[in-house]
């Protein structure tokens, strides 16, 4: 059977964001990219202006959270292009502010769900399917630790993000690369709940930072 080398990318968290904007500048770079997210509606307009611009990509509307579905996921792409070459990780779970001393329990809940716990699975899915490609992987910073009102939020990222830090120390000589990126401040609907009544004229477009951020790495 003939070997399938076409270019990969998985992007988790391509609904909506930077995310979205990473998957469509991933497809307009020639890679064929697996979109992951919850909203259908809005991986299908992705998917419309990826193949306005010539690109292609396979939509999987899904949960990050749900262990079988993205073992499946994870399956499917073994089985059709035998592994990745680049996951680009930017789904997100964005709490509502709150004291630390009352932070709901679905919120928290939810938070470790997708900030923290997924990230660890997903890393043991993915890690196969790059190593098979030598591919390489994305992680997104935000830094909110510490900072008043930010304890679902900041803690369950900063947990997601020392697993990713972990990853990327011990893989630096075998691999797969991982990528650890800091976007500047960018108009997104996640920022929006957190900074209501920011002036978002002066941010940066989630599709500004696309391009800037995998300059040099696709």
């Amino acid at each position: 059977m003939t070997e399938n080398t076409e270019k990969t990318a998985l992007v988790t968290g391509a609904s909506r964001g930077l995310g979205n904007a990473v998957a469509y500048e991933l497809a307009t770079k020639g890679y064929h990219v697996i979109a992951v997210g919850r909203t259908t509606g809005a991986l299908e307009e992705l998917d419309d202006r990826i193949q306005a611009a010539g690109g292609s990509a396979t939509l999987a509307p899904m949960d990050v959270t749900l262990d079988e579905a993205m073992m499946h996921l994870c399956r499917s792409i073994h089985d059709r292009w035998g592994g990745l070459d680049v996951w680009a990780h930017a789904a997100i779970h964005a709490a509502p502010l709150s004291p630390a001393g009352h932070i709901a329990q679905k919120d928290w809940e939810k938070s470790l769900a997708v900030n923290t716990r997924a990230v660890g699975r997903l890393i043991g899915f993915v890690e196969p399917l790059l190593l098979a490609r030598q591919g390489q992987a994305i992680f997104f910073e935000d830094d909110r630790a510490g900072q008043k009102f930010f304890g679902a939020y900041g803690a369950s990222k900063a947990a997601g993000m020392a697993l990713a830090h972990s990853w990327k120390a011990e893989t630096e000589k075998t691999g797969p690369k991982v990528h650890i990126l800091a976007p500047a401040p960018m108009a997104t609907a996640t920022r929006a709940r957190f900074f209501p009544g920011e002036d978002r004229n002066v941010l940066a477009s989630p599709a500004e930072e696309a391009k800037r951020l995998l300059a040099g790495i696709i």
